[in-house]
């Protein structure tokens, strides 16, 4: 599963918003550990409760919090669903046809879990016998007509109605309502009508009977019937589509390979569906009627990721199909489900949105989980790394195969600054069973530690090891569930070597190094010394790591020494001959170790490393840690760094040009805006070229909007257009206000909301719906900027409309967040109005703003997520 991390800074939600940097340590101090070790006597107490044991100091001992796997007492070989669904009511009339039989031990009785049923009957279908059972809102317990051994199978039919309903959600998964009426009294009609489902964790168990964790499998069949308008998707191939005379079609889909039951999926709506096939299997794009034409670009490079996981792994794609299916108000990011993903409608976009901005990421991120977290299951959510950190690592994997080193380790720093941000105020081990709760484990612990943790594993076997382990823990544990230590055996048996220390210290244990480098050249040894510090807290995280790294060490840009070494004391030096003084010791070479590091490195290092060391992060640390120094080679190096053949390079060199830009930067400016290969990089410099106030890029400005088909390079020549020539601006905005995109709408909005005229007010209500993402922050703000010049009447009106998106928790976090931010601007604005106010005027003004306070208190009191909560609470 790739979810959509909310994590939005209380300093965004605030309008503030600075450069982050990424991989920073807490402090420059030097851990100096030491410990006297004293002469014990342990005698072993009497034990009165084998989990609380009296320590002879008057101690008490307690076991330390686990979350075992799943006992499994009966076995689920198939389940057979037939499906009705009440729309106006939300309910699914279902039967369910279970075979099961007991997994080792004899039984008489089978636990399901069931939530919020209502059961009409259960039978055994050998028999035609109805059995009793007791049902506590949460499992029904089924009392079996005997006592069954593990060689003897039986079969449950249970009819029931499910009434789908959340009880909470996590900031993974914003609901555990499990399946998911849209729009379902089709009174929206800006929203089509569907239902789709949200398996995971355990809430599959809310639409039919199961056994809802990780370590079961079974195969499945589903009798789906609907109104013949709809389409309908689930796992596996679809067997036939039967119409019933009655204006309704029942859909027949059969899974004939064992797979989770928090993996079974369904997904109903008006969708277009485009089909194409790879190598015999068959692929489908779901997407909505509009949509059709994108579908294959929404879904871009399908074919192409099978044909390269498949062969990196040595297993092909091991499933019958592989369809991807959009879905509106989707409480997450996107779903594995085997053979059916499912997408929030953050993918569907038209094919020149797309430009620069394509879904490769959480396709592959989805797709690599067909053979990590489908194929192979992790047997409990403490193990969840071993679905979503290899989900995550595809991600790296596929930009490096498609897009070359230099985007892979980008995606790689943007990973690694997820995780330690996180780790700041928490951390835990990756393989963590002492969780509060199994949600907690949807993290960047989980998804971006377990990336890391494997690129490092990469790194050290070599890719031939590396690629061989997968294919032997793929095939080793086909179709099962599994721990961490299945892993390790399987890389333990490819290398040859002893893996424990890897695994115990990244993922048995928890944190990460904080390391000091220093290095030292003696003149008269011809020799150099590099010394490393792990200066982490040994008290909450391993104070010793084993680090395998590569020290390169440059005397000339033609001649480098590259020295193995291995990292396993809290202070260790190495020492290495050479003939002259090094131009650059590069530690950590390959840029592989998850570690927090503080290195000085003089200027002329820096600048030598830049133009010599071959990595990505190399020239991303040299123009970060230099772009104000005035030194003429650094500003020469800078200058270079516009051409660098990697966007987000020249990117990051146009973002250093901001405090002082000269004539002969805004020739390459106006270049860079013209003829940038990267869309990104054109709206940078168009930005700058705003910023600068440069009249001569009107021209410039006028003809990107003419014949660029990027929107964020539309967006930016619009804003230059409204800085330097703002009467002609308006025009401009009214021939594109009607384009369907955010940077578009946001552009013209800001001209809107200059000019001050309220008859532009209609246009920000018409988009308040449409607008979502980071971008619904500035429309909402403009939108309640432009409202308060219109009188109070039209700010309490606006503000209204506000609300009623701030209170509605079917709206994405990003607008009610960006709702209750103008709520809150907007009474700041009124507050500070009845300040210079009198009389009448005042009074209007404090009771406006009193209303607007309750309206406030009553988003914080009605929102859910804890989140955003904590964010009205600090604005």
């Amino acid at each position: 599963m790739r979810f959509s991390l909310f994590l939005l800074s209380c300093a965004i939600l605030l309008g503030a918003c600075k450069t982050q940097q990424v991989v920073i340590p807490a402090d420059n101090s030097v851990f100096t550990e030491n410990r006297d070790l004293d002469t014990m006597v342990i005698s072993a107490p009497r034990i009165q409760n084998p989990s609380e044991i009296e320590g002879t100091l008057g101690n008490t001992y307690t076991l330390e919090p686990y979350n075992p796997s799943h006992t499994r007492t009966n076995d689920l070989i198939h389940t057979r669903l037939d499906l009705r669904f009440d729309w106006a009511n939300e309910k699914v009339m279902g039967k369910a046809t279970l075979q099961l039989k007991p997994y080792f031990y004899a039984t008489d009785q089978v636990v399901l879990d069931a939530k919020n049923f209502e059961f009409k009957n259960v039978l055994l279908k050998e028999s035609g016998k109805e059995l009793k059972y007791d049902y506590d809102g949460i499992q029904i317990t089924i009392h079996l007509d005997k006592k069954y051994n593990r060689e003897t199978t039986y079969t449950l039919e249970i009819d029931y109605i499910a009434s789908p309903s959340a009880t909470g959600g996590s900031a993974a998964i914003t609901s555990d309502k499990g399946l998911f009426f849209i729009n379902p009294k089709g009174e929206d009609p800006e929203k089509p009508q569907q239902i789709w489902t949200q398996g995971e964790t355990e809430n599959n168990s809310r639409w039919f009977p199961t056994f809802d964790k990780p370590n079961e499998r079974c195969t499945q069949e589903m009798y789906v019937t609907v109104e013949d308008r709809f389409k309908t998707l689930s796992n596996g191939i679809m067997v036939s589509s039967k119409s019933n005379g009655d204006g309704t079609r029942t859909d027949y889909w059969k899974m004939d390979q064992p797979h989770a039951p928090y993996l079974f999926m369904l997904a109903i709506g008006e969708y277009a569906v485009v089909k194409e096939e790879w190598e015999g299997i068959p692929l489908a794009y779901y997407v909505e009627p509009e949509y059709k034409t994108d579908a294959k670009a929404i879904f871009a490079h399908t074919p192409e990721m099978l044909s390269f996981f498949s062969e990196k792994l040595g297993i092909k794609y091991p499933w019958s199909k592989f369809a991807q299916v959009v879905v509106r108000d989707y409480v997450s990011g996107a779903m594995e489900n085997t053979t059916a993903v499912i997408f929030g409608e953050f993918v569907q976009k038209k094919e020149r949105e797309l430009i620069d901005n394509n879904n490769d990421r959480i396709v592959a991120h989805e797709m690599f989980h067909h053979w990590f977290g489908d194929y192979v299951t992790c047997e409990s959510w403490a193990n969840l790394t071993l679905n979503e950190g290899f989900a995550n690592y595809s991600e790296y994997l596929w930009f490096e195969h498609k897009y070359g080193a230099d985007a892979a380790d980008y995606h790689l720093l943007e990973e690694w600054g997820g995780y330690i941000n996180t780790s700041r105020g928490s951390m835990h081990p990756l393989i963590d069973f002492g969780y509060h709760d199994k949600e907690d484990m949807f993290d960047a612990h989980s998804y971006n530690k377990g990336g890391a943790v494997l690129h490092m594993l990469r790194n050290y076997l070599g890719d031939d090891a590396f690629w061989a382990g997968l294919n032997k823990y793929l095939t080793d544990n086909a179709h099962t569930a599994v721990e961490v230590h299945n892993l390790r055996l399987a890389f333990e048996a490819v290398s040859g070597q002893d893996l424990n220390w890897f695994f115990n210290q990244w993922y048995l244990s928890e944190g990460h190094p904080d390391l000091v480098i220093d290095h030292e050249y003696d003149e008269t040894t011809k020799s150099i010394t590099v010394t490393i510090e792990q200066v982490q807290d040994g008290e909450e995280v391993p104070p010793i790591f084993q680090l395998p790294t590569t020290i390169d060490i440059y005397l000339s840009p033609d001649e480098k020494l590259s020295k193995q070494v291995m990292i396993n004391q809290r202070i260790q030096t190495f020492t290495f001959e050479a003939p002259s003084e090094p131009k650059l010791i590069n530690f950590d070479a390959d840029k592989a170790l998850l570690a927090e590091r503080q290195e000085n490195k003089s200027t002329e290092e820096l600048v030598f490393q830049y133009y010599n060391a071959p990595k990505f992060l190399d020239r991303f640390e040299s123009i970060q840690k230099l772009y104000e120094s005035e030194d003429p080679e650094v500003q020469a190096m800078i200058h270079d760094a516009l051409e660098d053949p990697f966007w987000v390079i020249r990117a990051t060199a146009l973002s250093t040009l901001e405090s002082e830009v000269s004539d002969e930067d805004l020739v390459v400016l106006r270049k860079m805006a013209a003829n940038d290969s990267h869309s990104e990089v054109k709206a940078t410099a168009f930005q700058l070229l705003t910023y600068v106030e440069d009249v001569a890029s009107l021209k410039l400005a006028k003809q990107a909007i003419e014949s660029e088909k990027a929107y964020p390079v539309i967006g930016a020549a619009l804003g230059l257009i409204q800085a330097v020539a703002p009467a002609e601006a308006g025009s401009y905005a009214k021939k594109l206000e009607k384009e369907d995109n955010e940077y578009i709408k946001d552009a013209v909005a800001g001209i809107y909301v200059e000019s001050g005229d309220t008859k532009y007010l209609p246009f920000f209500e018409e988009n308040l719906n449409k607008i979502d993402g980071f971008s619904a922050i500035s429309f909402y703000e403009n939108y309640q900027s432009l409202a308060v010049k219109g009188g109070l009447d039209q700010a309490k009106s606006a503000a209204g409309k506000l609300k009623i998106i701030a209170i509605n928790m079917e709206q994405s976090p990003w607008k009610r967040a960006a709702a209750t931010k103008a709520i809150h601007s907007l009474k700041t604005e009124l507050e500070e109005q009845s300040m210079d106010a009198e009389n009448a005027e005042k009074s209007n003004l404090e009771a406006v703003v009193e209303e607007l306070d309750t309206v406030l208190q009553f988003i914080l009191k009605t929102e859910t997520n804890e989140q955003l909560k904590l964010f009205y609470q600090q604005m």
